[in-house]
Parts: structure tokens; sequence; C-alpha cells
């Protein structure tokens, strides 16, 4: 049933990673490990903090979730590049199907705390808050199949140092 995505969405990866230089640049050979998962605590770590205000901070830390919830849906576009350039380099199907979804789920997770954001700047802060809890969930359901690429099927780009 993903196979149409995947078919669709190589060529869109393919035309990212572009050249050896960039691919190279976006998976994180320049620095010895795969980018994409150390990036991914920018935008998870900005919107846990932002929930952790939103449920303890009280009406002062208003601004300081609604700062934070933003800067993590701009922190959302590197992490999804880096990851873009990580699945074109994966070579098998399954493994690609499982990378679709990761990547449907947090686009929707963005989607979701951008709504969230808005919410909150227009002074509707408790649509905002609750927007952002249903966007943690989504976000740790694809988090979950980021994981399981890297962890389970172990397709994390690796620097030739370490092999």
């Amino acid at each position: 049933m993903l196979d149409p995505a995947v078919r669709a969405l190589s060529p869109v990866a393919g035309a990212l990673i572009g050249s050896e230089e960039r691919r190279r640049l976006l998976q994180g050979d320049w620095l010895g490990h795969a980018i994409h998962p150390l990036l991914t605590d920018l935008p998870l770590g900005l919107w846990t903090s932002a929930s952790v205000l939103d449920l303890v901070g009280g009406k002062d830390s208003r601004p300081a979730a609604r700062r934070l919830v933003g800067l993590g849906v701009l922190s959302a576009a590197p992490t999804a590049i880096t990851g873009w350039a990580e699945w074109g380099s994966i070579p098998r199907r399954p493994e690609r199907r499982v990378g679709v979804v990761h990547a449907v789920g947090n686009a929707a997770a963005v989607v979701g705390y951008a709504a969230s954001w808005q919410a909150r700047r227009r002074g509707e802060h408790g649509r905002g808050r609750n927007l952002a809890l249903g966007a943690a969930i989504v976000a740790a359901a694809a988090g979950y199949l980021g994981a399981h690429l890297n962890e389970v099927r172990e397709v994390a780009s690796e620097h030739p140092a370490f092999e």
C-alpha cells in the first residue's frame, strides 16, 4: 500500500541529496555521526519544555511556552531535511515504507504544533496547550518509528571511520 508513496518520494529525496558532497553534509559525515538523530533533540526538547510550562508554569509562563513551541516548529525544518537525506540512502523497500510513515507522523506533529502556536498567539492558551499535547502524542509515535529504523532496522548512515 505504501509503495506508491515510496516511488513518488524517491526522486524528491534524490533531488534533495543532489550530489555526493550534499549527501555527506546532510548525513553528517563531517561530524562522524548521522546528524538527523541529533537534530531531533531540538524540536522535541523545545516542545517538551513548552508542555512542562503549560502543565506547571502558570499564566506567567505562557509567553515562554508560545516561544518554545514556535522555535520547535522552526527547528523541525532542518531536522526533516536531514531525515529525508537519510531516507534517500535507505536501500531496502520495507524500511523506506516505515520511513514514509515516520515522516507523515512527524509532519502531522509539526502541523499540530504550528496550530498550537497560532492559537497561543491569538490568546487561546487552553486550545494551544491541548493542540500541543495532542501533537506530542503524534510526535512520540512517529519518533518510535524513527528509533525503530535506527536501532532495529539499522538504517542510519555511518561514518567510514567506525566500520
